[in-house]
Parts: C-alpha cells; structure tokens; sequence
C-alpha cells in the first residue's frame, strides 16, 4: 500500500469517537505504519499539571490501530490489540503538540508486533514507547 495524503481519513476513523474527542489528526498512512498528531488540552492533564498517563496511551493505541488496519482492506476483518506494554518516559503539558509514529516490527500470520514512539512535536524529546501486540479477527459487524 502506497502512503496516503494526510487529508485522506481512514475508515476506521468515521466511527471513532475517542480518537475525534482526542482531536487527533491524520499525517502519514503507510503499509503497517501511521503517523498522527495532537495538541493536548488542560482537560488531557492529571494533578501535577502533566499529561494524564491515559491519554497518552490511548493516543499510543490510536496510531497502533491505524497501523494495524489497513485504509484500504475488504472490512472482512479487523486487528485488534492483543496486549500492550507502554514507557513513560517524559512528562508533556497543555499547549504542547506531540506526534505518535506507529511501525509493524513483525507480522506471521494473524498475530502482529508494533512499536509506537511518543514524540514532542520537534522530535527532541521521546515521551513514551509503546509496544503493542496484535491479533487480526473476523470483523462481526459487517453485514
């Protein structure tokens, strides 16, 4: 699969409404790769003033589910994640943009590894690392 604009959605985003309330935006869509971006708000922080822990995972889990999925599949299946493992690594706050870049490190048959890298938006600094592991299923909401 060739890259996509980043003014191209992927399916998968129509119905996805953390992702939306995330404001999560679309840079690079690749075979097994993605590319996205967000702005954190003062609603995304804990009590120490720095980015709530689960915030950064589920924009993590965003760019691991764009990797997964390809924009371009028959909808017949769907990979999903099947375990995770995340690093926080460096606090982020309110104001800052960060970006998320997910890469398929391995793929045998059904079951996948990703690794997804936290970065501030200068690419100076790693926030988090995750990795995810994947499980491609039959998709039971097709009709």
């Amino acid at each position: 699969m060739s890259p996509i604009d980043a003014d191209v959605h992927h399916p998968m985003l129509t119905h996805d409404h953390a992702s939306e309330w995330l404001g999560i935006e679309v840079l690079h869509l690749g075979d097994g790769q993605a590319t996205i971006a967000m702005t954190l708000r003062p609603e995304m922080m804990n009590g120490f003033g720095i980015t709530h822990g689960g915030m950064i995972f589920a924009f993590a889990d965003s760019a691991f589910a764009l990797a997964c999925n390809p924009a371009d599949g028959d909808g017949s299946t769907v990979t999903v994640a099947a375990g995770v493992d995340v690093n926080f690594l460096a606090p982020s706050r309110a104001g800052q943009r960060i970006t998320a870049v997910a890469t398929r490190r391995q793929q045998q048959g059904r079951s996948g590894l990703y690794d997804v890298q936290i970065l501030s938006d200068d690419g100076a600094t790693v926030i988090a690392e995750f990795r995810g592991r994947s499980r491609t299923i039959p998709n039971r909401h097709t009709k």
